[in-house]
């Protein structure tokens, strides 16, 4: 029977064949143009072979299928749609036919099976996922939508709420939701998987499951309720405008609901060439293969390093605290040490407020939880460290304090332990004065609140050597972060561009615009939140300390001419949420929730920070002066080699800053304006100063046309 490089056909028994899916010199299965072709090769060897009874579809890999060749998507995106629309149908039409082969037709899903993965098996009579096993139709997050028959099989099969809810949402379900949603049929131990497929195809065979039924319902149409549509758009109102994807998924649900299978498909063809045009299906295809790179970067580092079993944590506090945590629920055992009880019960206060969180959500037993909890031993004695693998020091950002834990620490670990230093201003070059080894000290930022913000900056100092980075990368990739190996300098990377973004907001808090209108303007521009709470939420103080340190050490191009609104609301001790106001006003209602409230104490406090009367401004223009400055510095971030490549600086502010990622980050978003418009609206902005005045590497690309992702 046939045997390709993607797939193989192989009789069973009795005229059953087996369909397995094994691509070969990969990890994963995926659907590209190899595999299609391999595929419609077996369709016709399947059409034409006689006595066939049944086809049993199964994976040799531990993933079923993963989805389609993303990789292959950026060059048929850049084509017309009626080209993507023909293209996309082509792929629909081999599911098609596969799908209505004479005979039944039983999934084995034993691994992932997302996007095309599940569109797979949704092609299929019937389904068998192994208890282990997670499948989903995550395209909406890709900024596109299911292209293989997704949005007209699912609906068919499971009904129109949970289409709505899959498609939209784009997150993978486990095996037993899958089933309680109606997705498959049944849930197997993975060892079982094989067997009970196999035992439900003979039974259809038999005509004990009425399989043409099923094929007669999944060519009707299927019922869809007004309401859930209506909450579905209303969910989707706030990003249709720039991520229209989830929005445009819904509507074809709405207009093929009552079309038979094949008419809707057409539907979904003609919608999938539209959504591919959008600048948001660009970004986001843009983001998840710069983010594959970034994670294979990691897995290249990290070999290269040595792996940990024991972590100590220098400093308790509330990031002290938050940095155990991490640890421990990672599984690794942490001493976390400070030479005062006070901030020791303070960074376990933090442990168990974050391990009640995650016990309250669910995401936690309470078994688990006390194993965590368990797992961190606070210590006063710094003798405790002496096994850790490496040391993660968390003191205060003062020089002096550094200096003096790490050379007291050095001589207590062995000679290969990893010193680490979560500064956030201050240079490795100027923190490794006082160690004999610092070959074996970098490096290693986290970001408020440790636990949940997903990005680390690894920073090789001048002296880090190779081994030592790589552990820290790997272990930084074993806490499920995204660690991102960034130069030596002040601020690092994020904290520097952190500081631009900020300039710029104060610049127009001086300039008279009120705070409200900045965060609305910036949340509708697609930041989780607008500058003015993303400050009261991290706390005024911190930043206002980042800002000075950061701007003082890029001396006048970024130091600030008069007083910023943060000095000035942090010394009228209006901190942010920790102290009930900042820019806005913390409240807790009745049922415990936090509100966010305009305050009209703020413009009194911040009056020492404007310049006189406001400035007419539009929105745009509101968005321009914040957007432009961040990606002004990126681009010189990257020219002075902060990082190597562009998507490792896109993926360090989006995961860092929250940058939008329907934009890809500053510097794709760059060119999907052009570096010529973003220098020409930068000179129109150029008597705001030098934050606004582009290096000369950006106005070389404006002139030449070139972009810093040529694909």
């Amino acid at each position: 029977m046939f045997e390709g490089q993607a797939l193989r056909l192989t009789a069973v028994e009795d005229g059953i064949v087996e369909l397995r899916f094994d691509r070969q010199k990969e990890l994963v299965n995926k659907f590209d143009a190899l595999t299609f072709g391999d595929f419609r090769q077996a369709l016709a060897e399947l059409a034409a072979l006689p006595g066939l009874r049944g086809v049993l579809v199964t994976s040799a890999k531990d993933v079923f299928i993963a989805g389609a060749d993303i990789f292959e998507f950026l060059p048929v995106f850049a084509q017309p749609e009626p080209q993507i629309a023909a293209w996309i149908g082509e792929s629909c039409a081999v599911f098609n036919a596969f799908s209505d082969l004479p005979v039944p037709i039983v999934t084995a899903i034993n691994g992932f099976a997302l996007g095309g993965g599940l569109e797979m098996a949704l092609a299929s009579d019937f389904r068998v996922i192994a208890e282990t096993a997670q499948i989903g139709l995550p395209e909406t997050t890709l900024g596109i939508i299911p292209g293989f028959g997704g949005t007209a099989r699912l609906p068919r099969l499971a009904g129109g709420a949970v289409a709505l809810d899959w498609i939209t949402s784009g997150a993978p379900r486990k095996a037993r939701v899958a089933y309680e949603a109606g997705v498959v049929d049944t849930v197997v131990a993975p060892d079982a998987l094989r067997a009970e497929a196999l035992a439900l195809l003979k039974s259809a065979i038999a005509g004990e499951l009425d399989w043409r039924g099923r094929r007669a319902t999944a060519h009707a149409g299927f019922e869809l309720d007004a309401a859930l549509v209506a909450s579905a758009r209303a969910g989707q109102a706030r990003l249709a405008a720039h991520a229209p994807a989830a929005s445009i998924a819904i509507e074809l649900l709405v207009e093929s609901a009552s079309l038979t299978r094949d008419a809707a498909i057409q539907r979904e063809n003609l919608a999938f060439a539209r959504v591919a045009r959008t600048p948001a299906a660009a970004a986001l295809v843009g983001v998840f293969l710069a983010d594959q790179a970034v994670r294979k970067k990691a897995r290249a580092l990290a070999r290269t390093g040595k792996p940990v079993k024991r972590v100590a944590v220098m400093g308790a506090g509330a990031m002290g605290g938050g940095i155990a945590y991490v640890n421990a629920l990672r599984g690794f055992p942490v001493v976390m040490q400070d030479i005062a009880q006070n901030k020791l019960e303070l960074g376990l206060r933090e442990v168990d407020r974050l391990l009640a969180r995650q016990v309250a959500a669910g995401k936690l037993s309470a078994e688990k939880a006390a194993t965590v909890r368990a797992a961190i031993e606070p210590t006063l004695d710094a003798r405790k460290v002496a096994d850790a693998d490496i040391v993660i020091e968390a003191v205060n950002e003062d020089l002096g304090i550094k200096h003096r834990l790490l050379a007291d620490i050095e001589p207590r670990v062995a000679p290969a332990a990893v010193l680490v230093s979560n500064t956030a201003t201050l240079t490795i070059a100027e923190l490794d004065a006082p160690l004999s080894r610092p070959e074996n000290f970098a490096g290693m930022h986290f970001f408020n609140p440790a636990p949940v913000t997903p990005l680390v900056e690894v920073v090789q100092g001048p002296r880090t050597r190779a081994e030592a980075l790589g552990t820290v990368v790997g272990h930084g990739s074993a806490l499920g972060k995204t660690p991102i190996v960034v130069k030596d300098s002040p601020g690092f990377l994020v904290n520097r561009l952190l500081t631009v973004h900020l300039l710029a907001f104060c610049r127009l808090l001086r300039d008279g615009v009120d705070y409200a209108r900045i965060d609305r303007v910036l949340e509708d521009w697609g930041w989780p939140t607008g500058p003015a709470a993303f400050c009261d939420s991290l706390g005024i103080d911190l930043l206002r300390y980042i800002v000075d340190a950061v701007s003082h050490a890029y001396g006048s191009r970024l130091l600030p001419d008069q007083a910023h609104a943060l000095a000035v609301l942090d010394d009228a001790h209006r901190l942010g949420r920790k102290s009930g106001a900042g820019f806005w006003r913390y409240e807790t209602d009745d049922a415990g929730r936090e509100r966010r409230l305009p305050d009209d104490a703020t413009q009194a406090a911040l009056a020492p920070a404007l310049a006189g009367s406001a400035i007419v401004i539009t929105d745009e223009q509101i968005a321009e002066r914040m957007i432009l400055p961040l990606v002004i510095e990126a681009a010189r971030a990257l020219d002075e080699g902060l990082v190597e490549t562009a998507a490792e600086l896109d993926m360090a502010v989006m995961l860092g800053l929250g940058f939008p990622r329907f934009r890809g980050g500053p510097l794709r978003y760059s060119d999907s304006r052009g570096a010529a418009g973003i220098v020409a609206s930068a000179d129109l902005h150029e008597a705001l100063g030098p934050l606004y005045q582009p290096g000369a590497n950006l106005r070389e690309m404006a002139a030449a046309g070139t972009v810093f992702f040529p694909i």
